[in-house]
């Protein structure tokens, strides 16, 4: 099901197991993105600061949810201390 069809089944109340399970759906694929979109910037050289301000949320928040999953490949940023 294609992710517009997919929100359309979330917003919709009066079948609150599709909408449900397409919530799950929805959050799933949200976390896909996220993530590529954080391997796609730690790539082009932004910081967990950075991340973390694009996102709304602390840089370790972002450094938590997302250090461990990025790939391996990708230089992490380190902080100045």
């Amino acid at each position: 099901m294609e992710s517009t069809r997919i929100a359309a089944v979330a917003a919709d109340i009066s079948n609150p197991r599709a909408g449900l399970r397409a919530v799950s759906s929805l959050r799933v694929l949200a976390d896909t993105l996220e993530l590529k979109q954080v391997e796609a910037a730690l790539r082009a050289g932004l910081s967990w600061q950075e991340v973390a301000d694009a996102l709304g949320v602390s840089r370790q928040a972002a450094h938590k949810k997302h250090a461990k999953r990025v790939d391996a490949s990708i230089p992490l940023p380190r902080r100045n201390t």
